[in-house]
């Protein structure tokens, strides 16, 4: 006799994984969303692979985000980030995390929608501050409020962020039931252009 729970962790992966097909999943989201996180448990449990955009960013141009934007500036940033987006988008399926100001650039969001099935990661103010103000690696919150700068961005992208296809509440709950939420609104969206 199985174990029903295992059958339904595994009916929700293998629906998930069929809704998904060869697309890929990109999450967006502000710094401290979980996108890193959430995005790397959802991909092992569709079996495929996983890449943070930031860290290929960085890969490519071996420097670090905080160096890159210190070096040429946010345009120049977001002109690297574009063509990296581009390229990781090309093939598919994968779960891609993407910066927090990925979506906000034009010509990137494009290519997400393009490239798959966009997720927004949405939290709470107070949710994202508690995830960010430990540690002193986001540039844009090098400011003398770090808070109110997180929230003027919150302010400024949210309504772009609303674009994406799919909405997930994160929220101070285990990474696991994250995941499981984004593969449930994936199964549920398909479901729904079915019908």
């Amino acid at each position: 006799m199985s174990d029903p729970v295992l059958t339904v962790a595994e009916s929700l992966k293998d629906r998930a994984r069929a809704a998904l097909g060869s697309r890929n999943l990109i999450l967006v989201g502000l710094m401290g969303a979980g996108k890193s996180s959430v995005g790397r448990i959802v991909a092992h449990q569709l079996g495929i692979p996983f890449v943070d955009s930031d860290a290929e960013i960085e890969r490519v141009s071996r420097m670090s985000i905080g160096e890159l934007f210190a070096a040429y500036g946010e345009e120049e940033f977001r002109a690297l980030e574009t063509r990296v987006m581009k390229r990781l988008l090309k093939n598919g399926p994968r779960v891609v995390s993407t910066g927090g100001g990925a979506f906000i650039n034009d010509r990137t969001r494009k290519h997400i929608k393009k490239g798959g099935v966009s997720v927004w990661l949405k939290a709470d103010l107070d949710v994202l501050w508690e995830r960010v103000n430990k540690r002193d690696t986001r540039p844009l919150l090098k400011t003398e409020n770090p808070k109110q700068t997180l929230e003027n961005l919150m302010n400024a992208r949210y309504p772009i962020y609303e674009l994406a296809d799919l909405t997930v509440l994160s929220r101070d709950v285990r990474k696991e039931l994250m995941a499981e939420e984004v593969l449930k609104a994936v199964i549920d969206a398909r479901t729904e252009s079915a019908a």
